[in-house]
């Protein structure tokens, strides 16, 4: 079925490609700290593949710390891919749809700040996990409902519509796993600071992450929005928190 939005999302992620490397600090930590975890348990060797792979810190991060373990990097932006180095494997794949046929069940399939992107992220996470190979790990870092309690907070107080993104709850991500299945469940909480308003959230349009189901505020609105933000620091800066889900799956 046609989706304008998960479209739109596509080409704001292509536009971002030449400075996402720039401003994805939080990203690429978020990368490193999965695949520290990935690195304490006993993932199979085989084919390794990061979903909706970006510019590939968490690809990066996997092959660095696993010696001889090639990651295929998949992504629908070709743009993105385009900033991984010629030497990586990679592929073009609309994730919305369906996994691709792979050559051999992937014994891990890992995937940082992609799927809260991905239309029903809950029948997506099964999806992913039915085909792993027997045995094989699903590692997962997303935002999740929590995120940005700031910019909701002032909102409220300003009567400005909150044109963030709905995150997953992460509660019914977990929905329908077995207890031996959830290896590690752990959020981190993650918070930005910056002068202004523009300032703070100036990241998530030079990542392509400033996506939103709702309609654009007037200038007026996004200045009531800065009046009611009460979250600053000792230094007048604004502060925003992220809340992201860590998981391990064993299939």
């Amino acid at each position: 079925m046609p989706d304008p939005w998960g479209d739109g999302v596509l080409r704001r992620f292509d536009r971002a490609a030449q400075t996402y490397a720039s401003s994805a600090g939080l990203q690429q930590r978020v990368a490193r700290c999965l695949a520290d975890h990935c690195r304490h348990h006993a993932i199979p060797n085989g084919l390794w593949v990061d979903l909706g792979s970006g510019t590939g810190y968490l690809a990066e991060a996997l092959e660095r710390q696993h010696a001889g373990q090639r990651v295929l990097r998949i992504d629908g932006s070709r743009a993105m891919l385009r900033q991984h180095p010629s030497s990586a494997d990679t592929l073009r794949w609309d994730l919305r749809t369906p996994l691709p046929r792979f050559p051999q069940p992937p014994t891990l399939l890992a995937s940082s700040f992609c799927l809260h992107w991905l239309p029903d992220p809950e029948r997506i996470l099964q999806q992913w996990l039915r085909h792993l190979a027997p045995e094989g790990w699903l590692a997962l870092a997303l935002p999740v409902e929590g995120c940005f309690p700031q910019w909701h907070q002032a909102a409220a107080v300003s009567g400005a519509d909150c044109t963030a993104l709905d995150f997953p709850c992460a509660e019914r991500l977990c929905r329908g796993l077995a207890a031996d299945q959830l290896r590690l469940q752990e959020q981190l909480r993650c918070t930005v600071v910056a002068p202004s308003l523009p300032a703070l959230l100036k990241p998530l349009r030079r990542v392509g992450a400033d996506s939103t189901h709702q309609p654009s505020l007037s200038v007026g609105a996004w200045r009531s929005l800065q009046r009611a933000w009460e979250d600053r620091g000792s230094d007048g800066q604004l502060r925003l928190t992220w809340v992201i889900q860590l998981l391990l799956i064993r299939r």
